[in-house]
């Protein structure tokens, strides 16, 4: 019963409709500028559907034997990053369904990003399940895979790339994030140029992580399901991108001194915003962990001689 329901949800069809359905949704909610609590709650708890159902998966799956220990880390990684991003829904949701949290960007835009959100989160769900869709063959169809010796990649990117994303180097990285967001809320105010230093740093690693996975994507040409593994991981990696421009670039609107858009102090709202970037910098993080265990499943492992005659 459960792999019939997989096999309907992860096929692209599937995955589109839903996707249309969320715009045609959000559509729908928007057009007396105004959200109603129990449209808020249907939002809610669709996206709560789709992001612990599908961290349940990965977890399952991630304890299941296998002779390709990779594919369970490739799993684990995910589900930490499915963790951190259903915990940003439920805190968003739960601060807005009990008042707490009133506006995030100047307030003739907040309802356009509340509609943004939602929508690129179902992408996001999309693309993770679309993904999943492939690791599963991976993790069973080919559990029989050869290690094999090759000769790890030399020069300076490689290099750079081992050394940025070595586990202390990204544990410094992360302490940094947060010692900075710490520092400059202390006066529960947010500069212009404050807010543009932080979005460069995510510009710079969500986009560059990106890039690269496209980048082996197109290395592993000859292992199929291993590419689309990949596009899949670089398609929601791409939809937390576009979401971290569209918050910043409208929450810079209050930020300029542009009189229309000056919004008054709310204590929560403020806290809300530390939230969101600590569990995105923490998302980032883990993404990287799942690109590193992604670049030993296209360097250690190769499909044996009879799979790809077969193929």
């Amino acid at each position: 019963m459960r792999e019939a329901i997989f096999k309907v949800v992860t096929d692209e069809r599937i995955l589109l409709a839903i996707t249309s359905i969320a715009f045609f949704w959000r559509t729908v909610v928007s057009l007396d500028k105004a959200e109603a609590l129990w449209e808020s709650i249907c939002s809610g708890i669709s996206l709560f559907i789709m992001g612990w159902a599908l961290f349940g998966y990965m977890y399952s799956l991630s304890r299941k034997p296998t002779r390709w220990p990779v594919s369970n880390t490739i799993y684990q990684r995910i589900g930490v990053s499915l963790l951190v991003l259903n915990s940003y829904v439920l805190i968003y949701y739960g601060m807005r369904w009990h008042e707490l949290l009133h506006v995030e960007v100047c307030l003739p835009l907040d309802f356009i990003f509340r509609d943004a959100r939602y929508i690129i989160f179902v992408m996001f769900y999309c693309a993770i399940i679309w993904s999943a869709k492939y690791l599963k063959k991976l993790h069973e169809d080919y559990r029989f895979l050869l290690s094999r010796s090759i000769i790890r990649e030399k020069g300076m990117q490689a290099s750079v790339f081992r050394v940025i994303t070595d586990d202390r180097t990204l544990l410094v990285m992360i302490g940094i994030a947060f010692l900075w967001r710490t520092v400059i809320s202390f006066d529960y105010t947010i500069t212009f140029w404050e807010s543009m230093c932080q979005y460069i740093i995510q510009l710079i690693i969500g986009w560059s992580l990106f890039g690269y996975l496209c980048a082996l994507s197109v290395k592993a040409r000859e292992k199929l399901d291993l590419i689309k593994v990949i596009q899949g991981m670089a398609l929601a990696l791409g939809a937390i991108n576009v979401y971290a421009l569209v918050y910043y670039g409208m929450s810079w609107y209050s930020l300029v001194g542009i009189e229309a858009f000056v919004e008054s102090f709310v204590p929560m709202d403020f806290i809300f915003k530390d939230v969101r970037f600590f569990l995105l910098v923490i998302f980032y993080y883990t993404t990287i962990m799942v690109s590193k265990s992604l670049e030993k499943a296209y360097a250690d492992y190769t499909v044996p001689i009879k799979v790809q005659s077969a193929n």
